[in-house]
């Protein structure tokens, strides 16, 4: 049986991760969508309301599961017993530092593989922060993100909006 783990932050979750997720399902055995807690970054959605939104999306994959990772991905895959990391890329910007996270990756963890899944042509475009800068400014994110995550980013953006 062969596990792999597609994280990263999802903050929200597009139809582009979905289109990876449902192409890593249908490839692998076991497909756990981990989400990252990376203190670098300032998400709009808390650790729980992504996984949360994840576990909506992802409903209609048996095989899939949604899971948080607290560290490095690399440890990450080996506790899950993932043997392998997928990772998305959009366009040739993505490349260079995918490739220098799979390189590092391989040399901390040379038994766990990393797969480069290029979304479908409708979502090379389309960034989780790009849907929320559109949601930010009133645009509509219908056909960027499912219903039930283009509510929440509305909500959250709404509260965020008359709060300051």
């Amino acid at each position: 049986m062969i596990t792999a783990l597609y994280a990263g932050t999802f903050d929200p979750a597009t139809y582009g991760h979905i289109d990876v997720v449902r192409r890593a399902a249908g490839l692998f055995d076991k497909v756990i969508v981990g989400v990252s807690v990376n203190p670098r970054k300032t998400p709009l959605f808390s650790t729980e309301e992504r996984v949360e939104m994840l576990l909506e999306s992802c409903k209609e994959f048996e095989n899939v599961e949604v899971a948080v990772v607290p560290g490095l991905v690399v440890d990450f895959a080996r506790e899950v017993g993932a043997r392998v990391i997928v990772r998305g890329l959009r366009a040739v910007s993505d490349f260079e530092s995918e490739l220098q996270m799979a390189s590092t990756n391989r040399a901390m963890a040379p038994e766990v593989e990393t797969v480069f899944f290029t979304p479908a042509p409708e979502y090379h475009y389309l960034s989780a922060s790009l849907v929320s800068d559109i949601a930010r400014f009133g645009g509509d994110i219908s056909q960027f993100v499912p219903a039930h995550v283009g509510m929440r980013l509305r909500d959250k953006l709404g509260k965020k909006l008359n709060s300051g």
